[in-house]
């Protein structure tokens, strides 16, 4: 059975860890504990890489039923995220199909998620790039909303900025519940968990 990949997106580094670009690393680092594991960063891989195995029962889980999860956590940033995506699904055997990028979405408030496949990459400078190094857009997607930012406020600049401390059980919430989304879209399937998660 074919490795899942499950692609955090976010930004490298201290200074970038509350900041509403880096959900997808938050989720990921989620999905690691739940999985009861930890990341490496192997030599060339350009990310932080965490292997488990998901069951009915959750991640972590082991027999026959258990199917393959490599969580990724690229250190290129942003931008370049799609060569560290690139060189895990070599190494890995890890079709497109099976790539689930996790990351923040500007055309969501913030409180909603939703899945999907495929699509384009809405400004989205990690997507873009996946798609670049890829070849195709036709992965799937966790989305998590972060709202339009205040005002005039460049939207480039709203995504490089952290939640403010006012959030943070909110955005807690958030990263569980996309946590558990990733879970179902891994076991139940894409539909599945769109009927769970999708608002």
């Amino acid at each position: 059975m074919a490795a899942w990949l499950l692609v955090g997106l976010g930004n490298p580094g201290p200074a970038y860890a509350f900041h509403r670009h880096n959900l997808g690393f938050m989720v990921a680092d989620e999905l690691a504990r739940r999985a009861g594991a930890g990341f490496t960063a192997p030599r060339g891989m350009r990310a932080d890489v965490c292997e488990t195995r998901i069951t009915p029962l959750g991640l972590g889980g082991v027999g026959a039923q258990a199917q393959r999860v490599v969580l990724l956590k690229p250190r290129t940033y942003m931008n370049d995220s799609g060569a560290a995506v690139a060189k895990a699904c070599a190494y890995y055997g890890v079709d497109a199909a099976q790539v689930v990028a996790v990351h923040d979405e500007l055309d969501l408030d913030f409180g909603r998620l939703r899945l999907k496949s495929g699509g384009g990459d809405n400004g989205h400078n990690g997507l873009r790039s996946i798609r670049s190094a890829l070849g195709t857009g036709d992965f799937l997607r966790v989305r998590i909303g972060i709202g339009r930012p205040p005002g005039r406020q460049a939207p480039a600049d709203f995504v490089l900025t952290a939640f403010p401390a006012s959030l943070r059980a909110d955005v807690e919430v958030e990263v569980v519940r996309a946590a558990d989304a990733v879970e179902a879209l891994l076991n139940g399937g894409l539909e599945f968990a769109q009927n769970a998660f999708n608002g």
